[in-house]
């Protein structure tokens, strides 16, 4: 049963990346105006913490040293997008796509990136403590790097940030 499971959700991964289907913005904001996408932008340093960016997409998007925290960042695309010491705590990536993107010395503290894809992403030195990875797709490699350090409960779902790794 888990490996079909798998092959299912690594046949629709495939299916995303060669035909992505458009994101819809679930609703706008000031700081984000109506635009669903942003491309080569700098957000670096800016504060968007509560924010509502779901449905978003952001392509080659610098987010380093950003305030995410609290954000509802579920069903964004993330692509080659740098998050380097990004405050994440709190946030919601649930159903996310984040491909190519630097996780780096970000706190993901109590982050919910349930059936999050999450390929060809790195997160090194990510501050991961009370995470949910629940049915999250990761490369190996990094997802063996997390479960070296991985500790806590998400407080939003319950859920041991080790188990949901699959550590």
């Amino acid at each position: 049963m888990k490996y079909l499971v798998k092959l299912t959700i690594f046949v629709l991964t495939f299916l995303l990346l060669i035909a992505p289907f458009p994101a819809f913005a679930g609703s706008s904001s000031t700081v984000t105006s109506f635009s669903t996408a942003f491309n080569n932008a700098d957000f670096s340093g800016r504060n968007f913490a509560g924010e509502n960016f779901q449905s978003k997409e952001f392509t080659n998007v610098n987010l380093t040293d950003s305030n995410l925290s609290n954000a509802d960042l579920r069903g964004v695309v993330l692509n080659s997008s740098e998050l380097v010491n990004a405050d994440l705590h709190g946030a919601d990536f649930t159903d996310g796509l984040a491909y190519l993107t630097h996780f780096d010395k970000a706190d993901l503290t109590d982050v919910v990136f349930t059936e999050a894809i999450m390929l060809r992403s790195t997160f090194d030195n990510a501050k991961i403590t009370g995470a949910d990875f629940s049915f999250a797709i990761l490369d190996g490699d990094q997802k063996k790097q997390l479960c070296t350090y991985a500790d806590g409960i998400n407080s939003k779902t319950g859920v041991e940030t080790r188990d949901s790794l699959g550590c």
